[in-house]
C-alpha cells in the first residue's frame, strides 16, 4: 500500500476515502483535513476495521464528525476470542493501540516487544487547548453543573492514535442521535449533558447514568443502550457483587466513558488535595502569596500561571507537600503539628481511596466476582489511553515515595493502589501499560492567545513537552527493594552460626528453674506489625503481577520486563569488568552514573575468621570493623523499637543513596548483622574516603556511631572537621555544636549527605571556626594544596593499591571510568601546588612532614597515581593483593 495513502488509513479514513483525497490533494495533511471536514463521506464503499475519525495528532481539539462506536453488544460472545493468547490478529490489535510504535514482525524474532514497551527515550510535543466552561442543567441537581469539554476529555494525550479513540468516543457520544435498534425510525438525540457532566461525587456520576443508559422505544418496546445503541437483553440482568448496575456494563462505550469521566474526576481531586496546604490560619496569606507554581521555565505571555495549575495538573516526582517546621507551618514547633498533619493526610487518603474503589468497578476484569460481563471482554480502545494518562499521573506520585514509613501509615490509599496494579495486570488488553513508559509532562508554553476555533471559544492553547520516564512496574520494583530491606532490618540480628543442642543437664537445670533457656525471638510490637505486614502486600503484588504478566503475555514479555527493573546487589557478584567506560564525556558520565547506581548499595559478608581462643568466644564472629567490640557485645540481643529503625533506615537506604559524576555514597551492609555498616564516600575530588557506622542499642534516640579510616595510621587531618584519630565533628552526632540528633526523626542518610556536602568540601580551610570568611586567601589555599598532597599519596594511592575491603572492585571501577578526568585533575593539582612539606595535620601542625627530602615528593605521587589509572583504563593494572 501507497505509504501516503496507508497514513491516512492509520488516521481512521476509509482506503476508498484515502485514494479519492489524494488523487485531489497531494499533499497528506490537506487530505486529511478535508476528509475530516467530510467532503469524501460519499466515497465510502469499504469500512477499515478500525474506523474512527482521528484528528492531527498535534492538537487536541478539532471539528467533530460523527463516527460510528467503537463496538457493540453483538461482538461480545466472538470478543471472548479475545482473551486467546494463540490468536495472533487479536495480539496485533492490542498492539495497535498498545503504543504508536511500529510493531516487530513475528518472523523469526525472539522477542516481539523488543523496541515497544520498554524505551524511554521518547519524547512528544502535543498541542493541547483549554476552552470556555460549559454548564447544563440536570433534573436531579437544582444547580447548574460543569460539562467536560474537548480539551478536558483529551488532556495529557501524547499518543496519535490514542488520541483518535478519545475524540471519536467524545464526539459520538455528544452529537449523535441514538436510533432504535429496529430501525422504527425512533431516536434520541444525545447531549454532552448525558455523558459528561462533571458532578461533586462520582456516586452522582454514576446515579445520573444509571437513569440514562436504558432506553426503552415506545413503538418497538425494547429496552436498548443509550451508549451503543444496542438491544439491552433483560436474561443477562444477573446480581453481583462488585456491581451496582448491570446496565453499566453493557457495552465498551459505556466502560471508555466512566472510566475517563471517573479518572478525571480522581486527577482532579487528587491535584487538589496536593496544592492545598497543610498550615495553621497565619500561612494563608503567605500560601496565597506563594500560590503560583511553575511547570518549566517557560512562562505564559500572559502571565496566567494560576490558572494553567488546575489545568495542567502537576504531580511533583515522590514527595509529599511540606508544611514548614512541625509539619503545620513555622509558627509551631511542637509535635502537634505533626500529628494534626497526619490526620488531615489520613481523611485526604481515605477520600482518595474511596474513590479509587468506586472507579475500580469499573475496569476491564475477567476475574470479577460473579462472572465478567460484557464489557470486561469489549474493552474500549480509550481504557488504556485513560489508564495511561490519568491514573498513571497519581501512580507515578505515589510509587517515587522515598519513605517507606509513610506509605505504611497511608497504607489505605497505598493497598487500593495495589488492587489497580494487580487489576490492570489481569487482562490482556492493559497488562502492557505495566512494562510501558509513563510519558510524564517535561514542559508548558503558551503559544497562542485566545481565540475561536469552528465555534469553539478556546481561552488558551499550550505546547506539551511529554517524556518517558519509568513504568508502573520499574516503579513498584524500587518499593519492593524498599520492602525486602525493611523486612531483612525487622528480623533483628540474626547469628551467622547455628544453635547448638543444650545438654541433658543444661535441660534439667532449665526445668528446675536454675538455668535460662535461650528465649525465641520476641513477639513484633503493633508498629514492627503493621510495617511487615506493609511490606508483605508490596512483595505478594509484585509476585501477582509477574504471575499476572506470564499469563497474559507471556515469559518472553516478563524476561524482558525484569532485565530493565532496578536491583539490589545481595553479594559480591557484579562483574565491575564489564561497565564500559564509552568513548565520549556523555557517555563516560552516563556509565559512570549507571554503574554507580547499581552498586550503591550491597549486603555482604562483613565477618572475618575468629581468631583463637575460648570456645565461647568463637561462636560469636568477628567483624573487621572499628566497632567490633561493641557489636560482638549485642549479638544475639533484640530490641524491636532499634529494629524498627534499622528497617526504615535500610529501606531508604536502598534506593536514595545519593550516586553523581563528581560525588557518591557506597554502603556495605552486612547480610547477617544489618547494624554493622561500611561506608565509602567519594568526595568532591574523586577522592574515596572510608567510615565505618554501627548502629547501637539505643538508635535511634541517639545518633549512630561514625568513624573515620582513612587516616594514613592515625596521621592525617584532611579537614578541620576530620581528626587524625578517626573523630567525626558534625552537630547531628553530637560531636559539634548546631542543629544535633532529633529522636525519631534525623536518619543515617542525613548524617552520610552532610559528611559528604559540608565536610568533604572543596575549600576545607573554611570548615574551622573563626576562618569561615577566609575563602581564597592565602591561607585557605596553603590549606587545600596540603590537603591534596595527603589526598594524592593516602586517599588516592592508598586507597587503589591497598583498597580497604569490600571496596576494593568500586575504587578500582571508579578510577578506570574516571581515568581521563582523573589524570586531568592531577596535572592541574600538579600547577597548584605550592612545593611546602606536607603537614600531616594540615595547617595545624608545622612540624611533622613527610618528605625526606628538599621535594614534597608531590610530582612522583602524582606521576604514579596517572600511571596506575591508564593501567586501569587500558586494562594492564595488576592489583597488588
Amino acid at each position: 500500500m501507497d505509504k501516503q495513502i496507508e497514513q491516512l488509513v492509520e488516521m481512521g479514513a476509509t482506503l476508498p476515502q484515502a485514494r479519492a483525497a489524494l488523487q485531489k490533494y497531494k499533499d497528506v495533511m490537506q487530505a486529511a483535513e478535508r476528509i475530516f471536514d467530510g467532503e469524501f463521506t460519499d466515497a465510502q464503499d469499504g469500512i477499515v476495521d478500525e474506523d474512527v475519525r482521528m484528528h492531527p495528532p498535534t492538537t487536541s481539539i478539532i471539528t467533530p464528525s460523527r463516527t460510528p462506536q467503537a463496538s457493540t453488544s453483538e461482538d461480545a460472545d466472538g470478543d471472548q476470542d479475545m482473551m486467546d493468547d494463540d490468536s495472533e490478529d487479536d495480539i496485533d490489535d492490542y498492539v495497535d493501540y498498545d503504543t504508536d510504535h511500529e510493531a516487530q514482525p513475528k518472523t523469526g524474532e525472539v522477542d516481539p516487544y523488543a523496541g515497544i514497551f520498554f524505551s524511554k527515550e521518547r519524547r512528544e510535543e502535543v498541542i493541547e487547548v483549554e476552552e470556555e466552561a460549559e454548564f447544563a442543567t440536570l433534573p436531579a441537581f437544582p444547580d447548574s453543573v460543569k460539562l467536560m469539554t474537548q480539551g478536558e476529555w483529551m488532556k495529557g494525550c501524547p499518543e496519535g492514535n490514542e488520541q483518535a479513540f478519545l475524540f471519536s468516543l467524545y464526539d459520538y457520544l455528544c452529537t449523535n442521535n441514538c436510533p432504535c435498534p429496529q430501525a422504527c425510525s425512533y431516536t434520541i438525540p444525545r447531549k454532552k449533558s448525558d455523558f459528561f457532566p462533571i458532578l461533586p461525587e462520582f456516586s452522582s456520576y454514576i446515579d445520573h447514568l444509571c437513569g440514562i443508559v436504558k432506553q426503552v422505544c415506545p413503538r418497538c418496546n425494547i429496552d436498548f443502550c443509550f451508549a451503543c445503541g444496542e438491544t439491552i437483553n433483560s436474561s443477562h440482568n444477573r446480581s453481583s457483587a462488585s456491581t451496582a448496575n448491570i446496565s453499566l456494563f453493557h457495552c465498551s462505550n459505556l466502560q471508555g466513558v466512566i472510566l475517563g469521566v471517573g479518572l478525571a474526576m480522581l486527577e482532579s481531586t487528587f491535584a487538589e488535595q496536593r496544592r492545598q496546604p497543610i498550615a495553621d490560619s497565619s500561612q494563608v496569606s503567605r500560601t496565597k502569596a506563594n500560590k503560583k507554581r511553575k511547570l518549566h521555565a517557560h512562562s505564559t505571555p500572559n502571565g496566567d500561571d494560576d490558572e494553567s495549575d488546575t489545568y495542567y495538573a502537576s504531580f511533583p516526582m515522590g514527595r509529599k507537600a511540606k508544611g514548614g517546621v512541625g509539619y503545620a507551618g513555622d509558627q509551631r514547633e511542637d509535635i502537634s503539628g505533626q500529628v494534626e498533619a497526619q490526620a488531615q493526610q489520613q481523611v485526604k487518603d481515605a477520600r482518595i481511596g474511596s474513590l479509587l474503589s468506586q472507579i475500580r468497578v469499573y475496569l476491564p476484569s475477567l476475574r470479577r466476582e460473579g462472572g465478567a460481563l460484557t464489557s470486561d471482554y469489549m474493552v474500549h480502545p480509550t481504557a488504556l489511553a485513560h489508564l495511561r494518562r490519568r491514573f498513571n499521573s497519581l501512580c507515578s506520585t505515589l510509587l517515587r515515595n522515598d519513605s517507606l514509613t509513610d506509605m505504611s501509615e497511608r497504607s489505605v490509599l497505598y493497598f487500593e493502589l495495589f488492587e489497580w496494579l494487580e487489576t490492570v495486570s489481569n487482562h490482556e488488553a492493559l497488562a502492557s501499560m505495566m512494562a510501558m513508559p509513563i510519558m510524564v509532562v517535561s514542559s508548558v508554553k503558551s503559544v497562542a492567545p485566545k481565540k475561536t476555533v469552528d465555534g469553539k471559544s478556546i481561552i488558551r492553547e499550550r505546547a506539551i513537552i511529554y517524556e518517558g520516564s519509568a513504568g508502573p512496574r520499574e516503579l513498584l520494583e524500587a518499593i519492593v527493594i524498599q520492602a525486602r530491606a525493611a523486612i531483612k532490618g525487622l528480623e533483628g540480628i540474626k547469628s551467622a552460626e547455628q544453635e547448638e543442642e543444650m545438654t541433658e543437664e543444661q535441660k534439667r537445670m532449665t526445668a528446675k528453674g536454675k538455668g535460662k533457656e535461650k528465649e525465641s525471638s520476641p513477639l513484633l510490637s503493633d508498629e514492627n506489625e503493621k510495617l511487615l505486614t506493609f511490606c508483605n502486600r508490596i512483595l505478594a503484588t509484585a509476585n501477582a503481577i509477574d504471575r499476572s504478566l506470564r499469563e497474559t503475555k507471556g515469559d518472553t514479555f516478563v524476561d524482558r520486563l525484569h532485565a530493565s527493573l532496578p536491583k539490589i546487589l545481595t553479594s559480591s557478584t557484579f562483574d565491575h569488568t564489564s561497565v564500559k567506560a564509552g568513548e565520549t564525556d556523555d557517555e563516560r558520565r552516563k556509565a559512570y552514573l549507571e554503574w554507580a547506581t547499581q552498586v550503591r548499595f550491597e549486603y555482604c559478608d562483613l565477618s572475618i575468621s575468629s581468631p583463637e581462643s575460648s570456645a565461647d568466644a568463637e561462636s560469636i564472629s568477628h567483624y573487621k570493623f572499628y566497632f567490633n567490640t561493641e557489636a560482638r557485645m549485642m549479638a544475639n540481643s533484640e530490641f524491636p523499637k532499634r529494629s524498627l529503625a534499622i528497617a526504615k533506615e535500610l529501606a531508604v537506604l536502598t534506593t536514595n543513596l545519593p550516586v553523581s559524576w563528581g560525588s557518591s555514597v557506597f554502603l556495605r551492609v552486612d547480610e547477617n548483622r544489618v547494624d554493622i555498616i561500611k561506608a565509602l564516600i567519594i568526595g568532591p575530588e574523586g577522592t574515596p574516603f572510608l567510615f565505618d557506622i554501627f548502629l547501637g542499642p539505643t538508635y535511634n534516640n541517639t545518633p549512630p556511631s561514625v568513624k573515620y579510616l582513612t587516616t594514613n595510621g592515625g596521621k592525617y587531618r584532611f579537614n578541620p572537621n576530620l581528626y587524625a584519630d578517626g573523630k567525626v565533628c558534625l552537630s547531628l552526632l553530637g560531636t559539634w555544636s548546631g542543629p544535633g540528633w532529633v529522636s525519631g526523626r534525623s536518619t543515617l542518610l542525613q548524617v552520610l549527605i552532610s559528611i559528604q556536602s559540608m565536610i568533604l568540601c572543596d575549600e576545607p580551610y573554611l570548615n574551622e571556626p573563626g576562618w569561615a570568611n577566609g575563602g581564597g586567601s592565602p591561607q585557605s589555599k596553603a590549606y587545600s594544596a596540603n590537603v591534596r598532597r595527603m589526598v594524592v599519596r593516602v586517599a588516592m594511592l592508598g586507597n587503589l593499591k591497598n583498597p580497604p575491603e569490600p571496596f576494593g572492585d568500586v575504587i578500582r571501577t571508579h578510577y578506570r571510568l574516571k581515568a581521563d578526568a582523573i589524570v586531568t585533575q592531577l596535572d592541574r593539582w600538579l600547577t597548584l601546588d605550592d612545593g611546602k612539606q606536607t603537614s600531616g595535620d594540615s595547617a595545624f601542625t608545622n612540624g611533622r612532614t613527610d618528605a625526606t627530602s628538599s621535594s614534597n615528593g608531590f610530582k612522583k605521587d602524582v606521576e604514579e597515581m596517572q600511571r596506575l589509572v591508564r593501567q586501569l583504563q587500558d586494562g594492564t593494572y595488576q592489583p597488588s593483593d
